[in-house]
Formats: structure tokens, C-alpha cells, sequence
């Protein structure tokens, strides 16, 4: 029993100190993805991607709540 725990225990090792003395791996470069515009939301100025952003008849909103807020406003 005691060489079964030996023998494992050797094994661990060699395992850990093969994993830390590996030589690491080349990635290949992958092309960078093209630049997104930027745009400004109407209501709060914040400056978000134009594909996060909701469009209303020419006017860019980052989300639904500044979207509403913007129509409720106009409607009263």
C-alpha cells in the first residue's frame, strides 16, 4: 500500500513539473475587428457604439427608459 502511495505520489510531481516546463503555445494572430462608430445618446450625452444604440427617426438613445423619457416629455 505504502509503494501504491509512493508511486503516486512521484507521479503528481512529475506531472506538475512536466505542466510548469511546457513550452507555451503560439496563437495565431487573428485580424482586429474593424472600429465601430460612436454616437451620443439625445437625452444623457453618453457616448455608446451605434450598435448598442436605438435610433427614433434620427435621434440616438442609449436605451428604452431615455427613449420614453424623450417621448413622454415631447407629449406634454
Amino acid at each position: 500500500m505504502k509503494y501504491l502511495l509512493l508511486l503516486a505520489l512521484i507521479g503528481v510531481i512529475w506531472w506538475r513539473w512536466k505542466k510548469r516546463h511546457e513550452r507555451p503555445t503560439r496563437f495565431e494572430r487573428t485580424a482586429d475587428p474593424k472600429p465601430e462608430n460612436m454616437v451620443v445618446c439625445c437625452h444623457c450625452g453618453v457616448h455608446l457604439p451605434e450598435s448598442d444604440a436605438l435610433n427614433d427617426g434620427g435621434q440616438i438613445f442609449c436605451g428604452q427608459a431615455h427613449l420614453q423619457a424623450v417621448r413622454a416629455k415631447t407629449r406634454g
